[in-house]
């Protein structure tokens, strides 16, 4: 009987490791701050998925981009200005057709991203998580907020304060 118990345990264990390795590959990263610069630009470690390195890379450019525009900087250093850039209630909604040509593939969005704070140490050891379909890549790159934030003032989206 103790057998059988201890059986159906390893056996449990077992499955319960393999469908958390599953769970891993899903798991949401956020953009998190690592200091602002005397310029105004913010040097960040984001975050993207894809289906390969490159893509993964895009994608963490446009997360910066998005939290700083839309969400702010909550997690990491407290030296980043945790406000978003657009305070209004459904910007993203309301000025879709702007930010879905913003951040198209080879959008003007790249305007507004460094990578001159990526060592190169860095680049050789990027933080790579794996899953069966996708590639997550994190990256160290900076937002240039003041550039981005005098764009979208002189584009209309938001208001001179």
């Amino acid at each position: 009987m103790k057998t059988k118990i201890s059986l159906l345990i390893i056996l449990l264990s077992t499955c319960l490791g393999f469908s958390q390795k599953n769970i891993a590959g899903n798991y949401g990263y956020k953009t998190e701050c690592l200091g602002v610069e005397l310029d105004g630009s913010e040097t960040v470690k984001a975050w993207g998925n894809g289906r390969n390195r490159s893509d993964a890379v895009e994608q963490a450019k446009k997360n910066a981009l998005r939290d700083v525009i839309f969400f702010g900087l909550v997690e990491g250093k407290q030296d980043c200005k945790q406000k978003p850039l657009i305070l209004e209630v459904n910007a993203l909604e309301k000025y879709e057709d702007y930010f879905n040509k913003f951040f198209a593939d080879g959008g003007e969005f790249r305007n507004y991203i460094s990578l001159r704070d990526e060592r190169i140490f860095d680049k050789v050891s990027r933080d790579r998580k794996k899953a069966r379909e996708s590639v997550t890549n994190g990256l160290i790159l900076r937002v240039l907020r003041s550039e981005l934030k005098q764009k979208l003032i002189a584009d209309g989206i938001i208001k001179q304060q």
